[in-house]
């Protein structure tokens, strides 16, 4: 490339960390937020998916940031510069956010199941464990990853063309996007679509990611070049994230809200695939929420095993002990918990406040080890990336608050 610049198609090889982490935010957790979010108050609270998003750029950069420049994922480095007991608490939270991540996962490819086979949910939940486990113990996330991407586009295009094919009133979806409105009663779901976009397991899963292209020992032309084209990834698939989840609302919005009908089970949600599918509309829904919850799965899945194989001070390798016994215990503990729900819409609802509430921990950590030059040397956070994550920061702990006192 003349005179430094990169082409157009340069920008590509840089496309696909950011595509992987917006699968864990697609998830059956997030359809569950989502619809609940949008048949009971209809578009009035589109306005949380934009401020997640917004706030899910900010802070997933930073963690891919800290993966670049550093060569550590965010688990390593908590167990390189945090005193052990701090690390060790924090990463603990965050390994039950991932079995709580799971729980939504294997809950709703269950659901799938049932509505598919009629196999009961425990025993499907049981068998998406096994079949998750196996994909990760049996390859390597490189090879996974087209798969996970695959999964996304078939998703999203199906809600995306559905937002086509209905009645949106959309000068309301429009302001409600950029207006804030609390609903009375409404907490709980915010919190849910808080936990369901900004997931603590993506932060961890995608500085991991990053930093296994070693990018951080080639120079500082190459950490530049990985950063700006990493913005540009993290960019484009929050905001296919975005759009998917906005579609997910007002799909709910325009098919419940305005027949006053309130979902209290997904499998009453296929319906909203009627405009698209006509009387298959329960498959094809059944079909895309499983390809949903098999591959958000896979991805926490490794998630959970990065921040046990950074609790031993090593990268993610599933080959080695530390990550496939973080992946193994992961589903075995959201297997188990599953078996104790008896609600699955309420449970797919509150695994996401769980992750709602543990994310300012996480999202504090991030903030002390990017803004620390010990760790990021010359790439540590400045004063201005700073003060935004500390807001952030702020306003998931705010939420939080309201939620618990409320």
């Amino acid at each position: 490339m003349k005179g430094g610049q990169r082409g157009g198609l340069d920008i590509l090889k840089f496309i696909g960390p950011g595509l992987l982490v917006t699968v864990g935010f697609i998830d059956p957790g997030n359809w569950a937020s989502n619809m609940a979010a949008g048949s009971l108050y209809g578009y009035s609270l589109l306005w949380m998916v934009t401020l997640s998003t917004v706030m899910l750029i900010v802070l997933q950069h930073n963690a891919a940031h800290l993966g670049i420049a550093s060569g550590l994922c965010l688990s390593e480095a908590a167990t390189a510069w945090l005193p052990k007991p701090v690390s060790r608490i924090l990463l603990s939270t965050a390994l039950l956010a991932c079995v709580a991540t799971v729980v939504a996962e294997i809950l709703g490819a269950a659901i799938a199941l049932q509505m598919l086979f009629s196999i009961p949910v425990r025993i499907g939940a049981v068998a998406v464990s096994a079949l998750s486990v196996f994909m990760l113990l049996s390859n390597s996330y490189r090879k996974i990853e087209r798969w996970i991407i695959g999964f996304v586009s078939l998703i999203g295009v199906s809600f995306l063309i559905e937002i086509l094919m209905v009645k949106v009133d959309w000068p309301v979806a429009a302001q409600s996007w950029v207006t804030f409105d609390l609903p009375s009663g409404s907490l709980v779901v915010v919190t849910s679509v808080l936990g369901a976009v900004v997931m603590p397991h993506n932060l961890f899963l995608h500085s991991e990611i990053i930093q296994s292209r070693g990018v951080h020992d080639q120079g500082d032309k190459a950490i530049e070049e990985q950063l700006d084209g990493e913005f540009v990834d993290t960019l484009l698939s929050m905001g296919i994230g975005w759009a998917i989840n906005s579609a997910m609302i007002i799909m709910a919005a325009a098919t419940f809200f305005s027949a006053g009908i309130q979902v209290d089970d997904l499998s009453q949600a296929a319906s909203t695939l009627v405009p698209i599918a006509g009387p298959a509309a329960s498959i094809v829904f059944a079909l895309a929420l499983l390809f949903a919850g098999v591959s958000s799965s896979i991805t926490a899945g490794m998630a959970a095993g990065t921040i046990t194989a950074g609790m031993a001070g090593e990268p993610y390798d599933i080959r080695d002990q530390h990550s496939a016994w973080g992946v193994i215990g992961t589903f075995a503990a959201a297997a188990v918990a599953v078996l104790f729900i008896q609600d699955t819409f309420a449970g797919l609802v509150w695994s996401q406040v769980l992750l709602s509430i543990q994310l300012p921990l996480t999202v504090f950590m991030q903030i002390y080890l990017t803004s620390s030059k010990q760790v990021m040397g010359r790439y540590a956070n400045g004063r201005g990336l700073k003060l935004l994550l500390v807001v952030i920061g702020l306003v998931v702990t705010g939420l939080n608050v309201l939620l618990l006192v409320g």
